[in-house]
C-alpha cells in the first residue's frame, strides 16, 4: 500500500503528529485512542468477514455458486477483488473516507461470491473447523503482534517475498498439477500469512502514533482492516486447501 505508507513517513518526518506525552494524562489519552482506533480496525474486519460469509453461504444455497464456478465467470468474479485491492492501496490518497469504506463493503461481496465455491469442494463440516481453527490462530497471533515488545519490522520484506513466491509456486503448479506440490504450498502459505497476521498487527499499532491527528486516520481504519481482512482470509484458505476434507 504504497500511498498509505508514504503518507505515514511523511508525517513522521514533518512532525506533523505529535507523539504520545510523557505525563500520566497525555499517556492515557494516547492508549485510549490507540485502543478505539484498533477496535475499529477490527470491527471493520469482522464486519467484512461476516458479510462475505453470508454472501458465501446465500450463493452456494441458491446455485450461483455452480454458476460461477463452472462458467468464465469464475475469472470475472476471482479477479475483481484484486483489483478493489490495487485501487484501493494506490489510490487511498486521492479516495475519500466514504468511498474507501463503499469499495471495502464491494470487495467483500465480490470474496464471498468467490469463496462460495468451496461448498461445491469442501465437506461443510471441514469448512466451520478450519474457519473457527483459523479465528482462534488469528486472534492469538494478532494479541502477539499486539503486545510484543519485538520489533517485527524485519520480517515484512521476508514475508512479502514469500508471498510473492508463494504466487510463482502456484502459478507452476497449475500446469505441474503436483499434490506433494500443492500440499507444500499451503503449509507454506498458513506459515506466511501467519507471520503477516503478527506483523500487520504491529505495523498497524506503530502507524497510528503518526496518523492519529491527520485526515488520514479515518482512511487508515479502512486500510488496515482490509489488510488484517486479507491475512484471515489466506490463512483460512491455504489451511482449508491444508487440511479440509473434499466432498
Amino acid at each position: 500500500m504504497a500511498d498509505w505508507n508514504d503518507t505515514s513517513r511523511n508525517a513522521q518526518r514533518m512532525g506533523s503528529v505529535p507523539r504520545a506525552g510523557g505525563d500520566v494524562a497525555g499517556r492515557a489519552g494516547y492508549d485510549e485512542g490507540l485502543r478505539k482506533h484498533m477496535l475499529s480496525i477490527y470491527n471493520y474486519m469482522t464486519s467484512g468477514i461476516l458479510l462475505t460469509g453470508i454472501v458465501a453461504l446465500l450463493a452456494f444455497s441458491t446455485g450461483v455458486a455452480e454458476t460461477i464456478h463452472f462458467t468464465a465467470l469464475r475469472w470475472v468474479v476471482g479477479l475483481s477483488p484484486l483489483a478493489i485491492v490495487f485501487a484501493m492501496s494506490f489510490g487511498a490518497n486521492r479516495f475519500s473516507t466514504a468511498t474507501l469504506q463503499l469499495m471495502f463493503w464491494g470487495f467483500a461481496t465480490l470474496m464471498g461470491l468467490s469463496l462460495s465455491s468451496i461448498f461445491l469442494v469442501y465437506t461443510g463440516g471441514s469448512i466451520a473447523t478450519t474457519f473457527f481453527a483459523t479465528a482462534a490462530a488469528f486472534a492469538g497471533l494478532s494479541l502477539y503482534g499486539y503486545t510484543t515488545k519485538r520489533s517485527l519490522s524485519g520480517m515484512g520484506s521476508f514475508l512479502i517475498m514469500g508471498v510473492i513466491g508463494l504466487i510463482v509456486a502456484m502459478v507452476i503448479n497449475l500446469f505441474l498439477q503436483s499434490p506433494a506440490f500443492h500440499y507444500a504450498i499451503s503449509f507454506i502459505g498458513v506459515l506466511i500469512f501467519a507471520g503477516l497476521t503478527a506483523y500487520d498487527t504491529q505495523r498497524l499499532k506503530t502507524e497510528y502514533e503518526y496518523l492519529r491527528s491527520t485526515e488520514f486516520a479515518g482512511k487508515a481504519v479502512v486500510l488496515g482492516a482490509l489488510s488484517l481482512y486479507l491475512d484471515f482470509i489466506n490463512m483460512f484458505q491455504f489451511l482449508l486447501s491444508f487440511l479440509g476434507n473434499r466432498e
